[in-house]
């Protein structure tokens, strides 16, 4: 952040240094100094262009694969098989840039990354996007240079308690012991929620996911806090998921988004419209299935989207059909949603605000046109 501060204060920088001077006399050392300052701010600026300018499109294409930063191992997310294959829903989302960038959704390498060192690991370039149910914020922005490409899924902070406990709202949680992940948004929401509604209550926190459900399921804590759709994820690795129920309330926004760094249009752009793509890919009833179908159509919204009309795909780097790329190997976002988290795939989250707004949610995509 500081030297992104000095690459937008360097040009008043420069014109500084050569209002300064020209109130000394014109001498040989009068010129050593305003070169050397010159020196000093072109290299500083460099220096500033190498670390955000990243030209991550580039690399990417030579080396033949997306780096996509993940979750350890969250069910219906992120998660590896025993024999290394990942799949889930974050998981899709970078196969959906694969996609689009190779015309093959293999070519991804998945690293995975704990909660504390996702957002500096993507800044320091060990990935090329992070695509691990994280948090918009605008501290998460400034403070790492990043931005949150568009919202994948959105999400809020709830509870799950032992059915046992006959409890049916966070309000009757008095008392309890909250096992809550630290350096989260969650952990913050939590001391929001509880300091608001004058509810006593004692944290129980680990910085690792493992951690913190382990000690839920051992009995050392009344609750378990976390965001509704990991609650959903975590509930099937308890040792008996009947036993726990996750109640009504949720106390917070959290849109997850995929994430990239700041200063690199170019992949902003992919990122964000693969996202898009997918939406307004089922808006418009194009799917897997039948893609081949829609390459022939001459509906103008669906012949935008799959390239047979314009060059949207090219503005961004991109094949004409880049879309359908992501569509045919992908999927549509209903399809990505269904098969990871929902009514197809064992956790059945109900969509809710993740249906389209013509559905009564609030996924939304800007129009490709």
């Amino acid at each position: 952040s500081d030297l992104a501060s000095f690459f937008h204060r360097l040009p008043i920088f420069i014109r500084e240094t050569f209002f300064m001077a020209s109130f000394f006399p014109r001498t040989f050392n009068t010129g050593l100094l305003i070169g050397t300052a010159i020196a000093v701010a072109v290299a500083a600026a460099a220096i500033t262009y190498e670390r955000y300018d990243t030209k991550t499109l580039k690399r990417t294409l030579r080396r033949g694969a997306v780096l996509c930063g993940v979750n350890s191992g969250l069910p219906g997310f992120a998660m590896p098989d025993d024999k290394g294959n990942w799949s889930g829903f974050d998981v899709d989302i970078c196969r959906a840039v694969a996609a689009a960038v190779f015309d093959d959704p293999t070519k991804v390498r998945f690293i995975p990354l704990d909660a504390s060192e996702r957002f500096k690991e993507l800044q320091n370039r060990k990935v090329d996007i992070l695509s691990r149910n994280s948090t918009w914020s605008m501290s998460r922005e400034t403070d790492y240079a990043l931005h949150f490409a568009a919202v994948s899924y959105y999400d809020g902070e709830g509870f799950m308690v032992r059915r046992a406990r006959n409890v049916e709202s966070g309000l009757e949680l008095n008392d309890s012991k909250v096992c809550v992940q630290a350096n989260t948004t969650t952990q913050l929401n939590l001391a929001d929620y509880f300091r608001a509604n004058n509810i006593r209550y004692q944290e129980v926190n680990f910085g690792k996911l493992d951690e913190v459900l382990k000690t839920y399921d051992g009995g050392q804590c009344d609750v378990l806090t976390a965001d509704v759709s990991q609650l959903y994820a975590l509930r099937l690795r308890l040792t008996k998921p009947a036993d726990h129920v996750i109640l009504p309330d949720v106390i917070s926004k959290e849109p997850l988004a995929p994430v990239v760094r700041q200063r690199d249009d170019d992949w902003l752009l992919i990122v964000k419209w693969t996202v898009y793509a997918m939406i307004n890919a089922e808006e418009l009833g194009v799917t897997s299935q039948n893609i081949d179908q829609a390459l022939k159509s001459k509906k103008p919204d669906v012949m935008r989207l799959v390239g047979t009309e314009g060059a949207y795909g090219e503005e961004l780097g991109l094949t004409r059909d880049w879309a359908a790329r992501i569509i045919r190997h992908v999927g549509n976002y209903g399809e990505v949603y269904d098969r990871n988290v929902g009514e197809g795939s064992k956790l059945k989250i109900p969509r809710g605000l993740n249906q389209l707004w013509s559905a009564g949610g609030i996924q939304y995509a800007p129009p490709i046109r």
